[in-house]
């Protein structure tokens, strides 16, 4: 059962913008905190933007001031806007539940090259 399908990525120049949605269904989406996360070629899974249910958001400092997190509790919906989009920022991006996390889903592969 497919719980979490992530879209938007694609290949970008340095200095770019793109805009990640998540499609949750919904009784895994609110009232929970809901994150995006992403794993580069031969690195662990990291934590990059987190926003609570009422709008709350918690930024990593190697994307503070250059993504921001939203969400769409009607649509069951988060976001994530990338913009000034770096190289070391390419990975698969993915989103779940900060806390009790389910199973994850296939990601949407981000390419930031020029």
């Amino acid at each position: 059962q497919v719980q979490f399908v992530e879209s938007g990525g694609g290949l970008v120049q340095p200095g770019g913008s793109l805009r990640l949605s998540c499609a949750a269904s919904g009784s895994i989406f609110s009232p929970f905190t809901m994150g995006w996360y992403r794993q580069a070629p031969g690195k662990q899974r990291e934590l990059v933007a987190r926003i609570t249910d009422n709008g709350d958001t918690i930024y990593a400092d190697s994307v503070k001031g250059r993504f921001t997190i939203s969400r769409d509790n009607a649509k069951n919906t988060v976001y994530l806007q990338m913009n000034s989009l770096k190289p070391e920022d390419t990975a698969v991006y993915y989103c779940n539940r900060v806390i009790y996390p389910r199973p994850w889903g296939q990601g949407t592969q981000v390419t930031v090259s020029s």
